[in-house]
């Protein structure tokens, strides 16, 4: 008779730990109840039908004033546990508000790097970036107040080589406009630092970044550092004497290329990572014609990273003096001096003329590829917002390549020469930009 009972019933009330149950049904499954047991489950859902006890039996429903009593208590152990783990209460920001914001920020990121690329070519043209002689991370930030200050500072410029070759006449006021340039520099980059540093860890510690994105965020702190410590090295190449040298003091080509090489790298990495962020990706078909696309557009990039890459060499040896001519240089096409230098690679990074010529070429082959990708696009249907890209583009690049000639023919004229500088950088802004619109979706 007592199996007969059992077997009867449908459902079994089985005790958990914690004072929580399961209802276990005749085919031996468990449909789990939420925390706190069949009492909870009675609260949340008053009118579903009550778990039975056997033949017959039910439980009796339990009153509004029951259910309170039951979860003040509750309510009061939630408030408790939360108030013992602070770091955990706090609800995270979406995924779509949080990608949002991180892309805003490096956007912003990869703007004062820009800036930084700017005033360093100004700071590069007007021949100051020597006038400052030592470097402190902290000390420095500090310019000289009293005519006292200035003297000691100008005391110490005048025992490098630039003062006792170059400006060897120079006045204090003259010192001054030039040390002025290099400390803005220099304080843009420490303001640089401070834009990636402090945001990173503030998105850290909220947990708005994802893993793939902390890799990404700490090589960019990373390459930052890397940036100043760079850029010193650079300057003490243009501090050191040089006896057999009765050349103008300057940087180092090589180092002052590797310097803009990695202030584009970071601007580049930055500026993908905040659009990729941003603009919500095409639904293009993956044509045979996109594919093509895509990748000429990757190579057209590629090739004007290394010309504006080439203007460093060119900034470097003063090489826009040389020929101050176009399409010729000079009467030749091919000057007589291309490879003067032995041994012959020597020229390629050392000889003014050959720098010169170089860049052309580059900036030549840029501006008809940019050309071609412009044609190319034309005969495959785009988003509006690629097509604007893509036009973009091609404005940009022949503005560029105004610039370029009408700074040769004009001798290098500051203000036109930092436009064109300033112009390289907003081709290759552009072509970032379209790289973008024709990245590939993820399955």
């Amino acid at each position: 008779m007592l199996r007969a009972a059992l077997g009867g019933a449908r459902v079994l009330l089985l005790p958990r730990r914690g004072g929580s149950g399961a209802q276990v049904t005749q085919g031996g499954g468990a449909a789990a109840l939420p925390p706190g047991g069949p009492r909870a489950a009675r609260c949340a859902h008053p009118q579903r039908g009550r778990p039975r006890l056997g033949p017959g039996r039910t439980d009796p429903p339990l009153s509004p004033q029951r259910c309170l009593r039951w979860r003040q208590p509750q309510q009061r152990r939630a408030a408790s546990e939360a108030a013992a783990h602070p770091g955990a209460v706090a609800p995270p920001v979406p995924g779509s508000a949080a990608e949002r914001l991180v892309g805003r920020w490096l956007l912003v990121c990869s703007g004062t790097v820009a800036g930084a690329v700017v005033l360093g070519g100004v700071t590069r043209l007007t021949e100051s970036g020597l006038s400052m002689v030592d470097w402190h991370l902290v000390r420095e930030m500090k310019p000289p107040q009293t005519q006292q200050e200035w003297e000691a500072e100008f005391q110490k410029y005048q025992q490098f080589p630039e003062f006792k070759i170059l400006n060897h006449d120079m006045t204090l006021r003259e010192f001054k406009f030039i040390w002025y340039m290099e400390y803005s520099h220099r304080m843009w980059g420490r303001v640089v630092g401070l834009a990636y540093v402090l945001p990173a860890v503030y998105f850290w510690r909220k947990g708005w970044l994802s893993s793939s994105m902390k890799g990404c965020v700490l090589a960019l702190c990373g390459l930052v550092c890397f940036q100043g410590l760079l850029g010193w090295y650079m300057v003490k190449s243009g501090l050191e004497e040089k006896p057999d040298s009765h050349d103008i003091p300057r940087v180092s080509q090589y180092r002052l290329a590797a310097h803009l090489g990695s202030a584009l790298v970071l601007y580049c990495a930055s500026l993908w990572s905040g659009l990729s962020l941003l603009l919500p990706q095409h639904k293009l078909p993956e044509t045979y014609q996109l594919l093509r696309l895509r990748r000429f557009a990757h190579g057209t990039t590629g090739l004007i990273f290394l010309t504006a890459l080439s203007g460093a060499f060119v900034a470097g040896l003063d090489a826009g003096l040389v020929y101050n001519s176009f399409p010729k240089m000079g009467e030749r096409w091919i000057p007589d001096d291309l490879l003067s230098f032995s041994p012959v690679l020597k020229n390629i990074f050392e000889n003014p003329t050959t720098v010169q010529f170089n860049h052309r070429i580059l900036g030549i082959t840029s501006v008809t590829a940019i050309t071609a990708l412009y044609l190319l696009s034309r005969k495959i249907p785009l988003p509006r917002r690629t097509k604007i890209a893509v036009a973009s583009l091609m404005a940009v690049a022949y503005m560029q390549v105004g610039l370029g000639i009408s700074t040769l023919l004009l001798y290098v004229p500051t203000p036109l020469a930092a436009i064109h500088q300033s112009g390289s950088l907003a081709l290759l802004t552009v072509a970032l930009w379209l790289m973008n619109e024709l990245r590939r979706v993820p399955k």
